[in-house]
């Protein structure tokens, strides 16, 4: 029997330079990256933009390979594109030719084992995707256009996507940016009923240091180029959390304590003291 991990993501002196000239002149995009994640953990990013956040994600889904260290996820080291990940964006990027079922049904028409199988399992995977996207508030939508929907109905679209395969790990980057407040805190409450449910590991890159808290586990905030994480921040809120405990002060200070850090990194460039 092959033995769990006890690390779902594992980090290990992990640098990156993006091209040959680059590492010449010793500019890496992100350097000396330990992380390590476990199976079922929440973890958010936040940091100031350009910091690294996107390419530690494209590093975690194997986008990119890194110039120095190892990653292993799930057990395995990560030599190519992971299959095992879900993603979704700022933009939903949904087809607009596709409706909303079908533009879920997407990554089960081109991932395997799901492609191989897809006209056969058809009405099977249909029934998968309505189900997903009732449990998001979607029901009656899923024959509708993406340009029938708004910018919250789009944005739960795309997760349903990038959870429709059941991937063991969900990678979101700046999912919620481009919506209002309100919108915004109701796709927090979905995420969190779904991760709650299913417990597959959460990867959140944001801006939002409110939406950190609210979701993760862990928050790790991240230096300006070259990343590195210079705070890891347990979040011991209980769980499940409302909106409610967003006006607690136990919940401001932990908010005011990240934005110090970042505060700290953009007026002197230099690493917070965690």
């Amino acid at each position: 029997m092959t033995a769990v991990a006890e690390n779902f993501v594992d980090f290990k002196n992990v640098w990156l330079a993006y091209n040959d000239e680059l590492l010449a002149q010793n500019h890496f995009a992100v350097e000396d990256i330990n992380l390590q994640v476990k199976q079922g953990e929440f973890i958010a990013i936040v940091g100031p933009s350009g910091c690294g956040k996107s390419t530690f994600m494209k590093l975690t889904t194997g986008l990119r390979h890194p110039t120095k260290g190892r990653i292993h996820v799930d057990g395995q080291p990560v030599n190519g594109p992971l299959k095992i990940s879900g993603m979704a964006f700022q933009a939903p990027s949904l087809l607009p030719w596709r409706t909303t079922l079908d533009n879920v049904l997407l990554p089960l028409e081109i991932v395997e084992p799901y492609r191989t199988h897809f006209k056969e399992k058809k009405d099977e995977y249909e029934a998968r995707a309505i189900a997903l996207l009732q449990s998001v508030g979607l029901k009656g939508y899923e024959r509708q256009y993406p340009w029938q929907l708004s910018g919250g109905m789009q944005q739960r679209a795309s997760i349903c996507r990038a959870l429709i395969h059941e991937p063991k790990m969900l990678l979101l980057d700046e999912p919620f940016g481009a919506l209002d407040a309100f919108t915004r805190e109701e796709l927090w409450c979905i995420l969190r009923d779904l991760w709650t449910e299913q417990r597959f590991n959460v990867i959140l890159v944001t801006h939002d240091l409110r939406e950190s808290v609210f979701l993760a586990d862990t928050v790790y905030v991240m230096s300006k180029s070259p990343g590195r994480f210079v705070l890891r921040r347990q979040i011991d809120l209980p769980r499940p959390r409302d909106l409610e405990i967003t006006y607690t002060k136990e919940f401001t200070d932990i908010v005011h304590e990240l934005r110090g850090h970042i505060g700290a990194i953009r007026k002197t460039g230099s690493t917070a003291t965690p």
